[in-house]
């Protein structure tokens, strides 16, 4: 089941922008198949057993890595101190503290901890979030098929996934589950929901729903499937010929899936904008993957440059395209980062298009994932990426609370060094992907976000339907509508004035008009409601003629960079 929560956000926001290198270590799981105790005679036992665990497993996977990684007697010895003291604490603690201590718990913080004075972005994971972490990688999981979110204190489907089993069995958008196995849901949190909605491939979980309109509640019993978690939810034609591809993460499906994109829109394209807007990256090997199919065979994708010799390699484009060159646009924010900004700086670097939006992240840093004893895993920084022109975008974590670093996000600064694209074109360094035309979204103002954060819209919508059961493929808002909107605000005594709403009319149609395609239709038709006001998509329309002639002139500059007949 995907999910659009507050927690889901908090995953994404926390590992924001971190992309795998995977790497098999070879025997590390015989070496150390702990298990943890529950008498209380061993906890202190355990609870050392498991750092020293998982140190020493780093210390294996580093000499797996590359072979510079050696311990001295020194450091061992020196190694051996600090642990005794480490044991030593957590002994203190477990006997003294004025608390019970939980012993994973503490050994799970304080390794967080440790990682945290590295940099930003290595980071622990305990075994369920490893396991979270995985199959997001992998791109699918066990369960419904739905998208829910907390509407109203209650969890409400947004929208269900076509061909999966909430789908088939007629769960709509806007209902409301109430019960899971004849449990009430009332207090839980959106991952609450969501751990009791999935489960193992063919089991069943059965759910009460409220559905507007109807009194009693609608019983479901659904057998839960694999339900693909798709990187690349929409492809469609903005313009006749002119091709929209929405990427919002990279897993181990995007290659494939932005294949099949690319062959759906079919080869007489004659103009592309990819929108990698708020992807917080993701897989490195589905980045370079994506670059492939824009580049030439043999044009670099980036180069990372770590303080081991195995981490230092070049990317190439392996297959790279031969045609046809449609212009392209790549639309970027402050919530693009990591591979997501290999694949901007790329398509940058090489003048193979214009990137439009705002500036992106700044991570430059590049994590190795690797297992852990207890099904646990770290994420640890092994390299600096670069861009094909030599770029470090990676924003300055080492003045800054990490607050300032996660939430300052997306500002100008001022350029470490200076890069140029194969046509010549000045590119910077030190901080994100800089737009080549900056074109900000504004923010919602006080009324709109009150529209939206109480679900006032969605719940009008909701209440609308079922009083206009007939499908309206060219459904407008008109003033009648706008009309019954405004007796809604005022019969559930929303607080507004009249010239706030008639401020925000373009914002309220498109957003009545969004949730109703959302609710009758398809995402992908709701999709196209947003993004027929977008400054962002208008813009990236209304340059694609400048980025055909920024790549035709980077061809003939490299053409005479080559010489005659080279």
């Amino acid at each position: 089941m995907k999910q659009r929560s507050s927690r889901y956000e908090d995953v994404k926001a926390r590992w924001c922008c971190q992309f795998s290198i995977y790497f098999t270590i070879f025997g590390c799981y015989s070496f150390f198949g702990l298990k943890f105790q529950r008498e209380r005679f061993v906890k202190r036992y355990h609870s050392l057993t498991y750092i020293l665990t998982v140190i020493v497993l780093a210390s294996l996977a580093g000499g797996f890595w590359g072979n510079r990684v050696q311990a001295t007697s020194k450091s061992s010895e020196d190694l051996n101190e600090l642990l005794k003291t480490y044991s030593e604490v957590l002994s203190l603690a477990e006997e003294n503290y004025a608390d019970d201590v939980d012993p994973q718990k503490t050994v799970y913080d304080s390794i967080r901890g440790m990682l945290k004075t590295l940099d930003p972005h290595s980071n622990f994971f305990d075994p369920k979030s490893f396991s979270q972490f995985r199959e997001d990688q992998r791109g699918n999981f066990y369960g419904l098929g739905i998208t829910i979110a907390i509407r109203n204190s209650k969890p409400t489907v947004i929208s269900p996934i076509p061909g999966t089993p909430a789908y088939r069995l007629g769960i709509r958008s806007g209902d409301i589950i109430s019960k899971i196995e004849s449990k009430s849901t009332d207090g839980l949190s959106i991952q609450d929901v969501v751990d009791k909605l999935r489960g193992p491939k063919g089991t069943t979980v059965n759910i009460s729903v409220q559905r507007e309109g109807i009194p009693e509640l609608l019983e479901f019993s659904i057998v839960r499937d694999e339900i693909p978690h798709y990187s690349i939810p929409f492809t469609f034609f903005l313009r006749p010929k002119i091709g929209y591809i929405r990427v919002d993460t990279f897993t181990e499906t995007t290659e494939k899936e932005i294949t099949d994109s690319l062959k759906k829109l079919g080869s007489d394209l004659e103009g592309l904008i990819l929108d990698l807007r708020s992807n917080p990256g993701g897989y490195l090997q589905a980045a370079i993957a994506v670059a492939d199919k824009f580049l030439k065979n043999g044009q670099d994708v980036l180069i990372t440059k770590g303080r081991i010799s195995s981490a230092n390699h070049r990317y190439p484009a392996s297959k790279g395209t031969e045609g046809p060159y449609y212009p392209m646009v790549v639309l970027i924010n402050s919530g693009s980062a990591s591979a997501s900004e290999i694949v901007a700086g790329a398509i940058q670097d090489h003048d193979r298009g214009l990137i439009v939006g705002e500036t992106s992240f700044g991570k430059g840093l590049v994590q190795t994932v690797f297992p852990l004893s207890q099904g646990a895993g770290v994420s640890l920084t092994t390299a600096k990426w670069y861009t094909p022109s030599g770029r470090l975008i990676q924003r300055d974590y080492a003045h800054k609370s990490y607050y300032d670093y996660y939430w300052n996000k997306g500002k100008e600064t001022a350029p470490t060094e200076i890069k140029y694209t194969d046509s010549g074109r000045e590119v910077f360094g030190g901080g994100g992907i800089a737009p080549d035309a900056k074109v900000e979204v504004p923010k919602l103002n006080k009324f709109q976000t009150l529209l939206l954060s109480k679900s006032h819209i969605f719940t009008f919508v909701r209440n609308y339907n079922v009083s206009h059961p007939a499908l309206e493929r060219g459904f407008e808002v008109n003033d009648t509508i706008l009309n019954e909107f405004r007796h809604f605000l005022n019969s559930n005594d929303v607080a507004y004035q009249e010239t706030e709403f008639s401020e925000n009319l373009d914002f309220i149609r498109r957003q009545i008009k969004y949730e109703y395609f959302l609710a009758r239709f398809t995402q992908e038709e709701a999709q196209k409601v947003l993004l027929d006001g977008d400054p962002q998509v208008a813009k990236a329309l209304e340059v694609l003629p400048q980025a055909k002639a920024l790549y035709q002139n980077a061809k003939k500059v490299m053409a005479s960079k080559r010489g005659p007949g080279k």
